[in-house]
């Protein structure tokens, strides 16, 4: 087994998990540790909603004298605080949830206790997972380890800093525009948003009842392939949730791309993309070539230029519905982007989202049809543009905040509207310093494609060896 950094935090979760079996290290030092730095880089960065050490140390004393043949046994993690635990504070990055005590145990996190991990923190996130910057005027905006004066991403912003931060080995998230991807792309780090009904969305926040996902955010493509396949399955407690079979995410994980084909889109992808992140993407692409991929032109229904639109109606709408009450007795303890942006769902007409929700069936088809009959997956950047500042982009309720949401999300929310899967993979860094990524889409529940083509990049790039500056930071809190 390979050796462990000096500080466990720096090893990756697949490593960290390996050692604590091995008893080459314990459970109470992994998590002695890993306060530290949630403690430190964690709060320099504003990326910690809470954290109680005392009951973290307790379960890692109980995990090492009590050792079990589980994946995940004795690991420390922390996840968006939007994952209720009974007993537990879970305050959803709001002024309404503050003090909040749920009764449910998330269905995730059932599945993570499951596996032996531990849960030991909550990270910040935008206020009720609403928005893709990652601002949030309540509880302040997490910062981006990279350079702390650009934007997250968001809605899980603490998760997508706290994993690149090595703060944390993994970190659940949750994706219904790109909240999983958009951080992960911010943050250098890998990120998957699931198919429909592939993880348990019980006891988690709701915003959209029909684009609502749960997926993990790590440092490597294995260790995100090992969160999926301890938190994915059916439940029972879950409507929406898929009574199918999980794939073996990691058995294929090493096969590589030879083989496999690869879908470039002739539309809506590319545009409006800057200069340097369109070069970052052609490297990608030859790099996919490289590992031997086929790579092949592919077309997209023609109203794949509207799924970004139709994203932001759908969950304006159902957010509205879910919020009519508070808003109603308690608007004035929204923030204001987050007032203004559920208040929108209010002016949709019952007609438009219907037919928004009716588009979606025949859409996919002739996507299916028109990439899925051709490839086996699909390449994309992740952002159009360079991760932006936390300054230009806090427009609140201004006159372009639209315009800017669209362009944040312009890569991400035509999966999120089909329901597909889609992993965010760190690609390297813009002139600037700042992340850049590729996205791969796959059909539905083929998760593993996705993962195996991400392993085939991350395995001839190794840009997650590259950790953040945190002395330019750490003291900042």
């Amino acid at each position: 087994m390979t050796d462990l950094p000096a500080n466990p935090c720096d090893a990756t979760l697949t490593e960290i998990a390996a050692a604590l079996k091995a008893g080459s290290v314990s459970s109470a030092e992994v998590t002695e540790a890993s306060i530290a730095r949630l403690n430190e880089r964690g709060a320099a960065l504003n990326a910690v909603a809470g954290m109680d050490a005392a009951d973290a140390r307790r379960q890692a004393q109980e995990a090492d004298a009590n050792p079990q043949e589980m994946p995940l046994w004795g690991v420390p993690l922390a996840h968006k605080d939007m994952f209720y635990r009974p007993g537990r504070l879970s305050e959803c990055g709001s002024k309404i949830r503050k003090g909040f005590m749920p009764d449910q145990l998330s269905g995730a996190l059932k599945r993570l206790d499951g596996a032996g991990a531990l849960d030991i923190a909550r990270l910040n996130m935008v206020e009720f997972a609403l928005g893709v910057t990652g601002h949030n005027e309540i509880t302040g905006d997490v910062r981006n380890p990279w350079n702390p004066a650009h934007i997250t991403g968001g809605s899980s912003s603490g998760s997508g800093a706290a994993v690149a931060a090595r703060a944390t080995f993994a970190a659940l998230g949750s994706d219904t525009g790109g909240s999983v991807r958009l951080p992960a792309a911010c943050c250098g780090v890998v990120g998957m948003k699931v198919t429909m009904g592939r993880v348990s969305r019980f006891g988690a926040m709701p915003l959209s009842y029909t684009l609502d996902t749960i997926g993990p955010l790590t440092r490597t493509v294995t260790d995100n392939a090992l969160m999926l396949s301890v938190v994915a399955g059916y439940d029972a407690d879950d409507a929406s949730s898929a009574n199918m079979p999980v794939q073996d995410y990691l058995g294929d994980l090493e096969k590589g791309a030879k083989g496999l084909r690869v879908g470039l889109a002739t539309s809506h992808f590319m545009d409006g993309i800057s200069d340097e992140l369109a070069r970052r993407f052609d490297d990608a692409v030859a790099v996919m070539q490289k590992a031997g991929a086929e790579i092949v032109d592919v077309d997209l229904p023609d109203g794949i230029q509207y799924a970004n639109a139709l994203t932001s109606l759908i969950t304006a709408t159902e957010g509205s519905a879910l919020h009519q009450h508070w808003m109603e007795t308690r608007g004035d303890e929204y923030g204001k982007q987050t007032f203004a942006r559920f208040a929108g769902g209010f002016a949709t007409p019952a007609t438009r989202y219907v037919q928004a929700l009716n588009l979606r069936s025949s859409m996919l088809a002739e996507f299916n049809e028109m990439v899925f009959g051709n490839v086996d997956a699909l390449m994309t950047p992740m952002m159009i543009m360079d991760v932006p500042t936390i300054e230009e982009t806090d427009v609140r309720d201004g006159p372009n905040a639209a315009e800017l949401l669209t362009r944040v999300g312009h890569c991400s929310r035509p999966v999120n509207y089909l329901g597909l899967p889609g992993l965010s993979v760190p690609s390297g860094f813009t002139a600037a310093g700042l992340p850049s990524s590729i996205q791969f889409v796959g059909r539905s529940f083929d998760e593993a494609t996705l993962y195996r083509l991400g392993r085939a990049y991350e395995r001839e790039t190794e840009w997650f060896k590259t950790s953040p500056d945190a002395a330019a930071w750490e003291g900042d809190a």
